[in-house]
């Protein structure tokens, strides 16, 4: 080999060396990362200009009893606990009117009668005054026998003495805004509709 063509591939050798080092000196590019899988959004089937409106349930009346099944114009035990529940009711703190209607069994004269379911409905009168219900609010009754809830005798003349015992009693009926307590002898609302077409057709027959 001439020294003219040793020279030359002594460049080339010494050239691709210095290309190899500088391959090796250059970082490695960045290594990109990865997009952080994003959670699915939870999408409601329903819009929200379709959602109905809850509306609650109007406040019934409340109607109960106390019981004076021992007899007597004082409020037992038993009494005093169906007032308390009374007291607890939606109904009494809502603010309406009560009204206290006394009755007995029939034992005695009416004017008896009428005289001692009057002093049991002024008993449960005060016993709400008492704890906090203004007076105003309440109006007493007194019916007396008149209105029985169960028989006061038996088919065969002898008394019956579970009926007497539930119709010595104080019925307590509280109104609520919008109602009124029932009247009785008062005909509902539904019979005093106006007549369908099939009526007004069979009454002209």
């Amino acid at each position: 080999m001439t020294r003219t063509k040793l020279t030359a591939a002594l460049t080339v050798a010494i050239s691709s060396l210095a290309l190899v080092a500088c391959d090796r000196n250059q970082p490695e590019p960045a290594a990109t990362p990865e997009p952080e899988a994003t959670p699915e959004e939870k999408v409601s089937i329903f819009r929200p200009e379709a959602e109905v409106a809850r509306v609650e349930a109007p406040l019934a009346p409340l109607e109960a009893s106390v019981s004076f099944a021992e007899g007597g114009t004082q409020l037992g035990e038993a009494a005093r606990a169906q007032i308390a529940s009374i007291l607890q009711s939606e109904q009494m703190r809502a603010g309406g009117p009560v009204t206290l209607r006394g009755h007995t069994d029939s034992t005695g004269n009416d004017e008896g009668n009428l005289r001692a379911s009057r002093q049991r409905a002024e008993a449960v009168r005060d016993y709400l005054v008492e704890n906090g219900v203004a007076e105003e609010r309440i109006e007493v009754i007194a019916l007396g026998e008149m209105r029985p809830v169960q028989p006061n005798a038996n088919l065969d003349g002898t008394p019956n003495e579970e009926g007497r015992a539930a119709n010595r009693r104080v019925d307590v009926a509280i109104a609520v805004s919008g109602s009124a307590s029932p009247v009785d002898g008062a005909t509902p609302a539904a019979e005093t509709a106006a007549p369908t077409l099939v009526e007004t057709i069979a009454e002209d027959d």
